[in-house]
């Protein structure tokens, strides 16, 4: 039997809002509430011209959110390849008819806002890896021949992605589809061969990298080599982490962001902007907001009968996982400046919409994770 032969009817809007882990939206709306204060206070205590418009945007997420989380589960399998292909394929438009901003050419204007492709493409390559993994055999799934589609799918979006170029996403692309290839059960030999010939290629990559990432790596190696330039960034962030002590400089009395030392201090760098204000004891509080939402998702990924709800929900935990640690170790010096957000605090606005359709997409996984979903190739419910 076919997964859309199953019966239509089932729980009732109001009882899949029920279920629905409030407390878990409680911890992402903490979150974002921390960034649209830190917006504030990096345009110098206004709301304009940053917070304003990121307050619209959660909200207008928070509505995808609950809309998605309420939805049927079949649904996104149903849809998860032509959400790709489409992401796909406006990946290829940034390439034609991109907006360029920053020396990058990543967005495409709509009129009412910039959409940035790459952001929507980690949700959408996280749901049709899932749906592929869904419907192989567990005996499928070790046989390399069957792994070379899924191989494709994330190869080709990483490929347009780095023409942009947008290193840090091209990472998460690699990484996130790598994640979901070993829940799906993929063998660990496998990992080892394709790392093994990624350490082999490192030279032609090299090669391959635009000046200014080959600098941004040399910078990360040695920041002082050029205090000025190329290593002002990661030098100006690490002076306003280690100057907001233990219990910071207080709210709007950071000095390094509002003499303007702080660069991009209401995108990459705004984790600093707010350990300078609130200290150590500050930062801490943000992360274990952010371990709430990261046990939520890890649970409800446990939860899920269905492969696709299991595959979907590690995926965009992993995503997650990778925007929180990619940014704060890059403010931290601890790997190269990539030009990643923080998760629900930086000002963006297609980041922040695909995030909140990823948490839907979660949430969604939790509403629906007692529903069996037959595989696609055997018939078996899973």
């Amino acid at each position: 039997m076919r997964w859309h032969a199953f019966p239509r009817s089932g729980p009732s809007i109001a009882d899949k809002l029920l279920q629905i882990r409030w407390l878990f939206i409680l911890a992402v709306c903490a979150v974002s509430g921390v960034g649209i204060a830190m917006l504030y206070s990096a345009a110098g205590g206004d709301m304009e011209p940053w917070a304003i418009r990121q307050l619209v945007r959660f909200i207008v997420a928070l509505g995808i959110l609950v809309v998605v989380a309420v939805s049927d589960i079949r649904l996104w399998l149903r849809w998860a390849y032509p959400i790709y292909f489409v992401s796909l394929l406006l990946l290829v438009v940034v390439d034609f008819a991109g907006v360029i901003g920053m020396g990058a050419q990543r967005w495409i204007d709509l009129g009412i806002i910039n959409l940035q492709p790459s952001e929507v493409m980690k949700i959408a390559l996280v749901l049709a890896l899932a749906r592929y993994f869904h419907g192989l055999g567990s005996d499928d799934v070790g046989r390399p021949w069957r792994l070379a589609l899924p191989a494709v799918m994330i190869v080709v979006p990483v490929a347009l992605v780095l023409k942009q170029p947008d290193l840090g996403t091209a990472m998460m692309l690699m990484i996130g589809g790598a994640v979901v290839f070993f829940a799906a059960g993929v063998r660990l030999w496998m990992f080892v061969v394709v790392g093994a010939a990624g350490g082999a290629a490192l030279p032609v990559a090299w090669g391959l990298l635009h000046d200014y990432q080959r600098k941004r790596v040399l910078t990360f190696l040695d920041p002082e080599s050029d205090p000025l330039g190329s290593g002002y960034h990661i030098l100006q962030s690490k002076i306003a982490l280690g100057s907001g002590g233990v219990l910071g400089k207080g709210f709007l009395q950071g000095t390094q962001s509002h003499l303007n030392f702080l660069p991009e201090k209401q995108t990459d760098f705004i984790f600093t902007m707010l350990a300078e204000e609130f200290g150590l004891v500050g930062s801490l509080g943000m992360l274990a907001l952010y371990a709430i939402i990261l046990g939520y998702c890890i649970a409800i990924a446990m939860s899920a009968r269905s492969q696709f709800g299991r595959l979907t929900a590690i995926g965009i935990t992993a995503t997650f996982f990778l925007y929180l640690f990619i940014n704060m170790a890059m403010v931290m010096g601890l790997v190269p400046v990539v030009g990643v957000p923080l998760p629900l605090v930086s000002y963006g606005g297609t980041a922040i919409v695909s995030l909140m359709l990823g948490f839907g997409l979660v949430m969604c996984v939790y509403v629906h994770r007692d529903v069996t979903i037959p595989r696609h190739s055997t018939g078996e419910e899973r």
